[in-house]
């Protein structure tokens, strides 16, 4: 499914009915170019938990773990690491909710990954006309036009 999103704003609001409707162990597969607003994606998502904690790009620290809203958010980026140094991370521990209690996990430069989920959202934002952005919703295993549906 594409949706259209006008401004940063917008992007923030599907991030926050996201948060809404998401339930615990959805991995959400992030994907596009720089600035194209993924972290703002993630932010309103943890607006959507209830999370009240300033949410920043995990660049350099790669895992960043919010657990004071609705249910916790794992927000990693992907985007300094190569998929070899990926696979030594053993971020399955997060959607297996192995040792971790089950949250959303929202990965940015998941294309950098070696392996996935058996399930997940892959939301794709891209560079619109007019410098508007774009996001595209596509799914694995997991039941998208009902998810569509609520936000």
């Amino acid at each position: 499914m594409k949706i259209a999103l006008a401004d940063v704003q917008a992007t923030l609001n599907l991030g926050i009915k996201l948060g809404q409707t998401l339930t615990p162990g959805t991995v959400i597969l992030l994907e596009g170019d720089l600035g194209a607003g993924k972290t703002t994606l993630v932010q309103g998502i943890g607006q959507g938990l209830g999370i009240s904690e300033s949410i920043v790009s995990p660049t350099f620290t790669l895992i960043n773990e919010y657990t004071q809203g609705r249910i916790p958010l794992y927000h990693l980026d992907l985007y300094r690491l190569e998929p070899s140094e990926v696979t030594g991370l053993n971020l399955e521990s997060y959607w297996e909710g192995i040792e971790i209690e089950p949250g959303i996990v929202a990965i940015e430069w998941a294309e950098r990954m070696p392996y996935q989920p058996e399930s997940y959202l892959c939301v794709r934002l891209s560079y619109g006309e007019n410098g508007n952005r774009q996001a595209d919703i596509t799914g694995l295993h997991c039941n998208i036009s009902e998810l569509i549906a609520k936000i």
